[in-house]
């Protein structure tokens, strides 16, 4: 089971139309808006697929300006992540739990534009 998270812009004046769209299209959980047209939605779907056909219906949807997918969990996926996890024997590093490690001594590897 998957589930994302989508925002959908539409202009002001045609809010409460689209709003009442998506409240009765079946494709989504309405959650709220604001004035600014902006309208939080989740859907639901068994695999990607399913929810990108459910976001594109969405997207088609009279006066829809845009509708971005934001956040999205995936069962399987985390699953799958667990299970390499468990396989791979990886361990959380002991200076993570250590109350006593001071964060500004922890090296940092990543590249910020070489800031740190």
């Amino acid at each position: 089971m998957n589930i994302s998270s989508i925002v959908v812009q539409t202009v002001p004046k045609f809010l409460d139309e689209v709003v009442e769209a998506l409240k009765s299209s079946k494709l989504c959980d309405y959650h709220f808006h604001d004035e600014k047209g902006r309208i939080i939605i989740t859907i639901e779907g068994e695999g990607v697929e399913e929810e990108i056909k459910k976001l594109t219906a969405i997207q088609e949807m009279p006066h829809v300006v845009a509708a971005d997918m934001s956040f999205a969990y995936s069962e399987d996926e985390l699953e799958a992540e667990r299970d390499k996890l468990e396989r791979e024997g990886t361990t959380i590093p002991d200076w993570l739990n250590d109350e006593n490690v001071n964060a500004r001594d922890i090296e940092y590897h990543g590249d910020l534009k070489k800031r740190f």
